[in-house]
């Protein structure tokens, strides 16, 4: 089962550029606690944005990064307190609510995004939010993806920028987050014997998702994974 999920993540993000822990910590959660379940999917995203990033090395604009970074750490700060004394069913609704919102977002938002086809340069006062806002998710339900994505997804950057930006920024979070983690004692042997048996297994759904990048209708992919998102998220729930 935790193989499946990490080969299900690693092909998800190597076709979109995003998505990886949404995908896998509702799964992971299904069996171990969020607290648990948090630093295991840190680690991994570790694995997926190092190949990522490389792939995509040549489109990456540190200019454009370094306000998202600058919010997301105290972000990840705040994450870690919540990730260590917030009880377990409270992160899990948490995470459920912010699975729910995210899939209904880009499932049912998508008709008046097309509307407007004029995008803007946003303020950089946005993007340390969305940083902020990404490190504090990040650290304390393991899929802090979201607030980061609406943004870019509001600029003028191209798709191969705005990819480039999710896997370096989600790279140097996933890599703070996990070393606070560790610091901070939730970063378990177990936790770090079930990361180097499903490591393998995210790369290759990493491979295999870039592998398709351009041969499969990536549309209809990321509209089937949102509504597996939002019935994912419900289930949480109950």
């Amino acid at each position: 089962m935790l193989y499946a999920i990490f080969l299900l993540a690693g092909f998800t993000q190597g076709v979109s550029g995003f998505g990886s822990a949404l995908i896998a910590m509702p799964l992971l959660t299904t069996f171990l606690t969020v607290r648990t379940a948090v630093p295991l999917c840190v680690l991994n995203s570790i694995v997926i944005t190092i190949c990522l990033s490389l792939q995509l090395r040549r489109h990456i604009d540190w200019r454009r990064i370094f306000p998202l970074l600058a919010g997301c750490l105290p972000g990840i700060v705040f994450g870690l307190l919540v990730l260590k004394h917030v009880p377990n069913i409270i992160l899990r609704i948490s995470l459920g609510l912010l699975v729910i919102f995210y899939a209904a977002y880009n499932l049912f938002g998508s008709a008046r995004r097309k509307i407007k086809t004029e995008k803007t340069e946003l303020s950089r006062r946005w993007a340390y939010a969305a940083g902020f806002c990404t490190g504090g998710i990040s650290a304390s339900l393991g899929a802090g993806g979201p607030p980061t994505i609406i943004y870019v997804t509001m600029t003028r950057w191209t798709d191969d920028e705005i990819k480039a930006a999710l896997s370096i920024f989600f790279l140097i979070t996933s890599i703070f987050t996990a070393l606070g983690q560790a610091a901070g004692g939730l970063t378990t042997p177990l936790i770090m014997h079930d990361f180097i048996r499903s490591a393998p297994f995210t790369l290759l759904g990493v491979w295999a998702g870039v592998q398709l990048y351009n041969r499969i209708n990536r549309q209809i992919y990321i509209k089937i994974m949102f509504w597996l998102l939002l019935i994912m998220g419900g289930v949480m729930l109950v």
